[in-house]
């Protein structure tokens, strides 16, 4: 996988999860500064938070991993990994128990979100404050209808060549999910990177398929516990950062975190997509640090 050292200078940290199945993460910054934890979404990786990575390292101990099956993680078969939330969940755990963090601040993007909360809600005094980026941690809104390229890439054959044949998904995502202004040539190629193969398009695939809709789906009922159960976080302080032209994480999902947090700082981008952290990257750095207390 070559990405530019200029783009994505980190060192490299890895935690067995088991024989064949290792977790990539990122891990900069003082190791007594207070904590940050961020999580990507599909189909991008740690890569996505490059710039935040950078902004907080001076001041803050920065942890990014790699889902398994997406950046520089282990991209096992099915069979030696299950591809499931409940997983997921679970290796943040492993990875937050191995590093023996407290006190951190969780930061999600997109299925991070879900991830993320499902972690905390079995974690809650181990968070002390939230910044949430076009993410969910609930179900589908009753507003909001599923987007056609999801269902197709879910629920069919055709969907499936597209995603892991072509990786439609991946640099479609590169070119729909930004709306200020198209990303540079490298920065699309870096996104995509990881998923350079049929096999490695894996979890891209598989993140789509377990997307949960209805009572029967694969963590379905987890999504309602921890989506009920989300005021309990409403006393820590919450950044929220919003990019309004998400075709899928749009104001419907918004509307739900304000309903759920509503002490919430919430600051919407109205001409920015999904890769909100793409399209707006400079006001959002500049809002985290001021969240963080890194500047005035």
């Amino acid at each position: 996988m070559d990405v530019p050292k200029r783009l994505y200078p980190f060192a490299e940290h890895w935690l067995e999860l088991e024989p064949g199945v290792r977790m990539h993460y990122v891990d900069e910054g003082p190791r007594d500064g207070p904590v940050v934890v961020m999580l990507h979404g599909n189909p991008t990786w740690s890569f996505y938070w490059r710039r935040l990575i950078k902004a907080l390292a001076p001041t803050h101990r920065v942890i990014a991993p790699d889902h398994i099956g997406c950046g520089k993680s282990d991209k096992p078969d099915d069979e030696r990994y299950p591809y499931t939330i409940t997983r997921r969940i679970a290796d943040v755990e492993r990875l937050v128990e191995s590093l023996a963090l407290r006190d951190l601040t969780l930061m999600v993007h997109d299925w991070g979100g879900m991830i993320g909360m499902g972690w905390a809600h079995r974690h809650p005094e181990l968070v002390t404050r939230l910044v949430l980026l076009n993410t969910a941690a609930f179900g589908l809104p009753p507003t909001k209808r599923m987007p056609a390229s999801l269902w197709l890439a879910r629920n069919t054959g055709l969907g499936a060549v597209l995603v892991r044949g072509f990786n439609a998904f991946a640099r479609g995502a590169t070119r729909l999910c930004v709306t200020r202004r198209p990303l540079p040539a490298e920065i699309r190629e870096a996104l995509c990177a990881p998923y350079d193969s049929w096999d490695n398009r894996r979890a891209v695939l598989r993140f789509v398929q377990d997307i949960p809709l209805r009572p029967g789906d694969p963590g379905f009922e987890l999504l309602g516990e921890v989506g009920d159960a989300l005021g309990q976080f409403d006393d820590r302080p919450t950044l929220i950062c919003w990019g309004l032209r998400d075709f899928v994480f749009d104001e419907h999902f918004l509307r739900v975190w304000e309903q759920k947090l509503p002490s919430a700082d919430v600051h919407r981008f109205a001409d920015s997509g999904h890769y909100v952290l793409e399209d707006a990257g400079e006001e959002i750095e500049g809002l985290v640090l001021r969240f963080l207390g890194v500047a005035g």
